[in-house]
């Protein structure tokens, strides 16, 4: 290798541990809010999105809103998910992500060789990838201590997710993304379902 490529491999190496650090950091700061459906990972999501609003106007339920200044510069007024007050509810013609013109919100391809001019794959809830994860707590759930309760029944828009012996529902990790519809159909005070960051 002469001196020339030798500082460029140099050069090369800084910046790719430059940008992995930042992605790092990036990454570990977005465990505090849920980002939207579809959005890409944190760094390239912060890089697409213009703050538009446009997924927020969109949403039908009102359950994305703006992160204030206090979440950090480089987040204020990026899109997150109320889904420890309200649920997403997976919509079917997902607008939030239609509406992002920016890319920061997007559908996974169908494959490499899909022409960028045919309409994108319309996912259904149970392909939505993780916004976080859900469990019940059996020390606060009343169905745990008891009586029945049953709020949450039929409120989970993915298949054998919210699960149920007898009276005594428990979420299926392995399918549950988080989307916090059984937390919102909770009765009790403090809620007996829990939503966290993946």
């Amino acid at each position: 290798m002469d001196r020339r490529g030798f500082f460029k491999d140099i050069l090369t190496r800084t910046v790719n541990a430059g940008v992995e650090v930042i992605d790092q950091r990036a990454t570990a700061k977005a465990k505090h809010w849920f980002r939207p459906p579809f959005a890409k990972d944190e760094l390239d999501f912060l890089l697409a999105c213009t703050r538009c609003n446009a997924c927020i106007e969109a949403c039908p339920h009102e359950v994305i809103f703006p992160l204030p200044i206090r979440c950090g510069a480089e987040v204020v007024n990026t899109p997150a998910l109320d889904v420890l007050n309200k649920g997403c509810h997976l919509c079917k013609d997902w607008a939030c992500v239609t509406a992002c013109e920016d890319k920061a919100l997007i559908f996974p391809a169908l494959s490499p060789e899909k022409p960028e001019h045919e309409a994108p794959h319309q996912p259904t809830a149970q392909e939505c990838p993780p916004l976080g994860k859900a469990v019940v707590d059996e020390t606060i759930c009343i169905a745990y201590s008891g009586p029945e309760c049953g709020a949450c029944r039929g409120s989970c828009p993915i298949a054998d997710t919210l699960l149920w012996q007898g009276e005594k529902p428990s979420i299926n990790s392995d399918t549950c993304v988080g989307c916090g519809l059984c937390r919102q159909m909770c009765i009790t005070t403090p809620k007996a379902i829990d939503i966290s960051v993946l």
